[in-house]
């Protein structure tokens, strides 16, 4: 296989949504950190939805992106806690996929943390081929062939090469 073949992970985002401000916010900031060891931010509401008491510039949620050999490493620590089985509708038409924690007390060696409690997160991580950069530099940006773009199979695949079980639709359903 060509090395411009090769699929590697771009990004894994960490994502904790608690709909409000507050102390529900300030946990998640905790457990993130904690997590990953990088400082989290916060994410903030772009429309008002009046129903749900949401107004534009508010602070509802907070995530951590990590990349490189930090980001693969605690990606398989991640998948133990979902015991490396994923569905696979948990990938997109791009080969990216992402998944939830219920319980961070899943995660191997985590401890629980009393000022926080009990929260699930979600994981959310992007994957890319060398070459990718031309859909995103500054002069002469460009499309990526669909010969070279990842299929949710490439994707469905490099999850396995980290060891990840992938579920198809009948078995996920039992």
């Amino acid at each position: 296989m060509s090395t411009m073949k090769t699929i590697e992970i771009e990004k894994i985002t960490l994502n904790i949504g608690t709909g409000k401000p507050g102390s529900e916010l300030e946990k998640g900031k905790i457990l993130l950190e904690k997590i990953s060891g990088a400082k989290p931010c916060e994410t903030m509401t772009k429309k008002r939805l009046p129903a749900w008491n949401l107004r534009p510039g508010l602070v509802i949620g907070c995530k951590v992106t990590l990349r490189g050999k930090k980001a693969e490493e605690l990606l398989k620590t991640l998948l133990k806690a979902r015991d490396n089985v994923l569905p696979s509708r948990s990938f997109d038409k791009k080969g990216n996929f992402s998944f939830g924690i219920k319980e961070y007390l899943d995660i191997p060696n985590l401890n629980y943390i009393p000022e926080v409690g009990i929260i699930g997160l979600e994981v959310a991580v992007s994957l890319q081929r060398k070459g990718f950069r031309i859909k995103r530099r500054k002069l002469e940006t460009k499309k990526i062939p669909a010969r070279h773009d990842i299929s949710k199979q490439d994707g469905i695949n490099f999850a396995k090469t980290l060891g990840c079980n992938v579920l198809e639709k009948e078995e996920a359903e039992e």
